[in-house]
């Protein structure tokens, strides 16, 4: 028997979903985060990069600008309003001190219950090479989010008026391939399609189907994918870190 996933907590007011580009989240989790904002969760975007690298076409000072713009609208369309950037640079995103000092800095301001991110393994589900910036930055969260619970890790936050937050429940990879919970996809879904597909110039550098048809086929097929496991209901997967 098809080992079940179970419910995503929803004793939680506040969450921060932390990856590296923009798209990240669209691809991964916007149907959740829609129908978490329809019941009065608050959710704060942060993005360790501007997406700059990501268009072949576009010379990074020009690209940055623009996909800075599609993220914000993007995130509007699922209620969500706080989009913040740290400004790594695209593509070449290291993992260490400053990464995880930058997302302890945002968790200690935003004071989440819930961490969200993006699958930090090495590879998706065996397959695909997942890239360094998704591994460096998923990782990142994992370990800052106790970092920011720690009053002796980054002091200087502290001095800059950052309290530590100990505050933390969960953190909660999309993307995994072992997922352990999940939430109903249907609420959401047709806005996670519009956020998706508000990323309109990456969507057309990156594939030549229709982009409403390319944006609509993806987000439902995944969510499909998961309904066996969700009581046949078309679902958004998580692998659930409790902390």
């Amino acid at each position: 028997m098809t080992e079940q996933l179970e419910p995503m907590p929803s004793d939680w007011r506040r969450a921060l979903a932390v990856v590296a580009h923009p798209d990240d989240l669209e691809y991964g989790c916007a149907a959740a985060i829609a129908g978490w904002t329809d019941g009065g969760r608050d959710i704060t975007y942060l993005l360790a990069t501007r997406g700059e690298a990501g268009i072949d076409t576009l010379e990074p000072d020009e690209c940055a600008p623009l996909r800075e713009q599609e993220q914000r609208a993007s995130a509007a369309a699922v209620g969500v309003s706080r989009v913040e950037f740290l400004d790594h640079r695209d593509g070449v995103i290291e993992y260490g001190i400053g990464l995880r000092r930058d997302i302890a800095a945002a968790v200690r301001r935003h004071r989440p219950e819930l961490v969200i991110t993006l699958n930090h393994r090495d590879t998706w589900g065996g397959v695909a090479w997942n890239t360094p910036d998704h591994r460096a930055v998923g990782r990142a969260v994992l370990d800052a989010a106790a970092d920011a619970g720690n009053r002796w890790i980054f002091p200087e936050l502290t001095e800059q008026g950052l309290a530590p937050w100990d505050g933390v429940r969960w953190v909660a990879v999309a993307g995994s391939s072992t997922p352990t919970h999940a939430v109903d996809a249907t609420p959401g879904l047709e806005r996670s399609v519009r956020s998706l597909l508000a990323h309109r110039t990456y969507i057309e550098a990156l594939t030549d189907e229709d982009p409403e048809a390319y944006c609509r086929t993806f987000l439902t097929g995944n969510a499909q994918a998961s309904a066996e496991r969700f009581g046949g209901r078309p679902a958004v997967t998580f692998e659930l870190f409790a902390r």
